[in-house]
């Protein structure tokens, strides 16, 4: 195969290697692009174009992330990554691995690693990269990075995300939300929340959010049961989508326009965590996006319309 073919073929890796070290759509499609230029300008053909590229992407993406992470101290509000549709590295095989770790929650986990750990963690437990080959991309030898998956997995399961195994059971359950939601029924919400239920959102200072954190199933059922009739009534439209291999939802305005995502964290037949993000950086690589301020206003107008 040609150099544009062998990239072609193994894009879809490369950017779900880069994605789930960076948390962002727009930095990892950089790295993938900076790792092609590298690839094309090199005068000799590396004997295998994946450990190349990989090797390349990888240490790319390193440094976005080192750099990153001062931005991300200085974020306005809560920091969630940038959210996809659809992973486009496949592999039936490990499915619901690759379900689960590019998840908001698992993504967040990644966020307590350093760098290193975090891509040694994502090659090996999410690639199944041999530690001959994670060595050769860190820069690091085969016993240091076994030393650094071990306190990668360490940080990892301290706080490791458990989702239903049922993927249908988990969308039945989103669409009874979204319904309760949109008729808002308080009751009905809180019956699918856990007690302890979180819902985080991430307006990067850009946007009007529901809120940044909140925590409790009364006090979450009765905000969105307020809010989000009122959103109906201007327009807004819940398309249900899976949002980083987790049920969810994309709100759109009455133009269709990308307003904001839900994310979902399912576990024991209950709603664990909402992840929102509506900052309008974060929503540009799904389509044209809404003006939430412009949203925002007509909600308002609507509530005092109806007291």
């Amino acid at each position: 195969m040609s150099k544009v073919e062998e990239f072609q073929e193994l894009r879809p890796l490369l950017f779900s290697i880069a994605y789930r070290i960076l948390g962002s759509v727009g930095e990892a499609e950089d790295a993938v692009q900076e790792a092609w230029l590298r690839y094309d300008a090199s005068t000799t053909r590396p004997v295998s174009a994946k450990a190349f590229l990989s090797t390349t992407v990888t240490r790319i993406a390193i440094d976005v992330l080192r750099s990153a992470r001062v931005r991300r101290e200085e974020y306005l509000g809560p920091w969630l990554p940038e959210p996809i549709l659809e992973d486009p590295y496949q592999d039936p095989a490990r499915a619901t691995e690759l379900a689960d770790s590019v998840s908001m929650a698992a993504l967040l986990l990644l966020e307590r690693l350093s760098p290193l750990e975090r891509s040694v963690f994502v090659l090996r437990e999410v690639f199944a990269f041999g530690f001959d080959e994670i060595a050769e991309t860190v820069g690091r030898s085969e016993p240091a990075c076994r030393q650094l998956l071990v306190r990668a997995r360490r940080h990892m399961h301290e706080g490791r995300p458990r989702f239903e195994a049922d993927r249908h059971e988990q969308r039945e359950l989103a669409q009874r939300f979204f319904e309760a939601m949109a008729r808002g029924e308080v009751d009905a919400l809180q019956s699918l929340l856990a007690s302890d239920v979180q819902l985080v959102g991430d307006g990067g200072g850009k946007a009007p959010q529901l809120a940044r954190a909140m925590a409790g199933a009364e006090n979450v059922a009765r905000l969105l049961a307020a809010v989000h009739p009122l959103m109906t009534r201007t327009g807004i439209t819940c398309e249900p989508r899976d949002i980083n291999g987790q049920p969810g939802a994309l709100f759109r305005d009455r133009d269709g326009n990308v307003l904001h995502i839900f994310a979902l964290d399912v576990l024991d037949g209950q709603i664990q965590t909402i992840h929102s993000v509506i900052n309008p950086d974060k929503l540009a690589h799904l389509g044209p996006v809404a003006d939430a301020w412009t949203v925002d206003r007509e909600v308002r107008q609507n509530r005092r319309q109806t007291r």
